[in-house]
């Protein structure tokens, strides 16, 4: 990296600790400052302000997360079913996972989606792009047969958003949440299996 970057990451590698020791609300440019050994004003030369600290902090977490997903699209062996299976059910559990053992975080994804809609969007979108890849893998292989896979990746991201931010959304256990995800799963498996013909047109909406 460069000399700019090195010092970018300093400060987001900063904010990583403070924010999990602090909280994001409690952490302030200042604090930051001291912490990265720079002035205030050089700190604001590299970020504009602490959100935007925060949403790198999550950009960050979001492409490693779509990047460990994509993963399941080069497993051997696996029928689109079953990465279908894998990647709805390893999203929830490392996401949960994360967010029980630092609970700060979910206080600053709070905070990132309300304030940074754009942000939150372009996370969905790299994970539904995997998801378009496993229903087209499972219309070459014939156990699909799925007229549009980006509306219909869009629609089961929609049922199961819940289950990608579940502590945004619940308090529920792990195993609750679970057994929750496999019902919904199987409702979404067996209409890919029947054949799914809707597309994101708008007489298709209104006439269903």
């Amino acid at each position: 990296m460069t000399a700019p970057d090195d010092t970018r990451q300093k400060i987001i590698d900063a904010a990583k600790k403070r924010f999990a020791h602090y909280g994001y609300s409690k952490t302030t440019m200042a604090d930051l400052a001291v912490d990265c050994d720079m002035s205030p004003g050089n700190l604001y030369r590299y970020f504009p302000g602490k959100l935007d600290i925060a949403e790198e902090i999550a950009r960050e977490a979001s492409i490693r997360t779509a990047e460990q997903l994509s993963h399941i699209l080069t497993q051997p062996g696996r029928s689109a079913a079953e990465r279908l299976h894998d990647f709805l059910f390893q999203d929830l559990r490392e996401t949960f996972l994360t967010l029980e053992q630092d609970p700060k975080l979910v206080e600053m994804a709070q905070i990132i989606t309300a304030e940074r809609p754009h942000f939150h969007n372009e996370g969905i979108k790299r994970e539904r792009e995997v998801l378009r890849r496993i229903i087209e893998y499972g219309n070459v292989s014939g156990e699909f047969t799925v007229a549009d896979p980006e509306f219909i990746a869009e629609m089961i991201q929609s049922a199961t958003l819940k289950f990608s931010y579940p502590q945004l959304f619940t308090r529920l256990p792990l195993e609750r949440l679970e057994r929750e995800l496999e019902g919904v799963y199987q409702i979404i498996i067996a209409g890919l299996r029947a054949g799914v013909s809707i597309s994101d047109s708008p007489q298709n909406l209104v006439n269903h």
